[in-house]
């Protein structure tokens, strides 16, 4: 059996700690859904985008996530949390199995820079195996960024998630580019955003031939689909309406990125930019 279903929370929350509120809500959702076999919440959702709730892993938090998933028998990955490692804070989301067991942990690699202050980069690349396939995880911001789904897709991701904390009026071109990203590499992309006080919903997740599955409104929502690894695999073999096959051809095709070898080139030609900062106050100069 290659079918796997996996349900997005998209809830409305609030800045402080939403634990209960989401533990209860899962419980709900699998009550509901008992053929459910993951369960994903949005980034940031258990405390809010405060970084006084930064704190080390494995702690308090995440073991009431694994009891959860245990009892539950569901895979969870449980949006994410600031996380607190030395001096440094990260943004971190946790991949859980249905045994209640912490598969992989994973630090958002391009936090949303120059707002999200004083958050660090992760290194890491993450993608996990569940019985049908294989799916890789990165976070909001990452989304922008067409490598992060490649380098993904290159580990043998089938399905990419997405947890989502987006607000502001530039979540339409989001959702371009969830649909885009699944057409260019063939995968499922599911993105789950929070809803009323920090997000604007409008979850989507997207299938491997760039076809919308379902996208939500800007309520609260659950949003159970099922996911198919062999229609992926069959898309990637055949192509995209037995058309394009943009899989192969990266693969097959020689030519080296110079830029992604050696940033110089590009560090020469952006900096004229200036700083990675928030933008000022517009003046206007009079004679």
């Amino acid at each position: 059996m290659s079918h796997f279903s996996i349900a997005g929370l998209q809830l409305a929350l609030h800045a402080g700690d939403n634990l209960d509120v989401l533990a209860n809500e899962i419980i709900k959702t699998k009550l509901r859904f008992p053929w459910v076999d993951m369960i994903v919440l949005s980034e940031l959702g258990t405390y809010g985008p405060e970084k006084k709730y930064a704190s080390e892993l494995p702690n308090k938090t995440e073991n009431v996530y694994c009891q959860l998933a245990k009892e539950q028998d569901v895979w969870l990955i449980p949006g994410s949390f600031y996380e607190q490692a030395g001096s440094e804070v990260f943004n971190t989301t946790t991949v859980i199995n249905n045994k209640g067991e912490v598969v992989k942990r994973y630090r958002k690699i391009y936090p949303f820079f120059p707002y999200e202050e004083g958050v660090s980069c992760g290194q890491d690349f993450v993608v996990f195996d569940v019985p049908q396939g294989r799916i890789g995880v990165a976070i909001c911001y990452d989304l922008w960024f067409p490598e992060v789904a490649r380098q993904l897709t290159s580990m043998g991701a089938e399905v990419l998630i997405y947890p989502t904390l987006t607000g502001t009026i530039d979540r339409p071109i989001e959702l371009i580019m969830a649909q885009a990203t699944a057409a260019t590499n063939q995968s499922y992309v599911i993105a789950i955003n929070a809803a009323g006080e920090l997000g604007n919903g409008q979850s989507i997740a997207v299938g491997p031939q760039g076809n919308i599955i379902y996208q939500a409104g800007v309520g609260v929502e659950i949003i159970p689909i099922e996911v198919d690894f062999e229609l992926t695999r069959r898309n990637r073999e055949r192509g995209l309406h037995c058309l394009g096959q943009p899989l192969k051809s990266f693969a097959n095709n020689q030519i080296q990125f110079s830029v992604y070898a050696d940033k110089a080139p590009l560090k020469t030609i952006l900096k004229e930019l200036g700083p990675l900062a928030i933008p000022k106050i517009n003046t206007i100069k009079r004679n």
